[in-house]
């Protein structure tokens, strides 16, 4: 399963002074692209909050930055969903200068900025207690699983 692909522009409040992305924003980014991965499946976190009741918070996150984004780059994110346990998901995530590989701005061709690993929790919205992921969650795992097993060649 290639991982889900999420577009975005760097804007002047996402920068410091001097029309670089400020190091915490990078989060923001990350985090618009896991809620844009959940929407992609028909799922709001607001809808989730409510119905089922669950809610999800980071609780762990490892990030490399790699080259600094500017004002007004086209930035590409990917997102990499990963079950793990009963009620956490790793999402592998990058984020890349330009939309598609095209050339940006006067900054360069696309290339790497940022990777990061985000592990996220499932929550019960009212007690904020650990909670099962829902079903459709396990399956995007299982599809991932079965996209992984079908592109393995088989030795000649």
């Amino acid at each position: 399963m290639s991982p889900f692909r999420w577009e975005s522009r760097v804007y002047w409040e996402d920068t410091d002074g001097g029309g670089i992305v400020y190091y915490a924003n990078y989060l923001r980014f990350l985090e618009r692209a896991r809620t844009e991965w959940l929407r992609s499946l028909g799922y709001s976190q607001r809808t989730l909050a409510e119905e089922p009741g669950i809610v999800f918070a980071v609780v762990s996150l490892n990030i490399e930055y790699r080259k600094p984004a500017r004002l007004d780059d086209e930035l590409l994110i990917t997102c990499e969903p990963k079950v793990e346990g009963a009620a956490s998901i790793v999402f592998a995530q990058r984020i890349y200068r330009g939309g598609g590989g095209t050339q940006v701005v006067d900054h360069g061709p696309a290339s790497l900025l940022v990777e990061a690993s985000a592990r996220v929790a499932c929550l019960d919205a009212r007690t904020l207690r650990p909670r099962r992921l829902p079903a459709f969650l396990a399956d995007v795992e299982m599809l991932a699983t079965a996209q992984r097993r079908s592109n393995i060649k088989e030795p000649s």
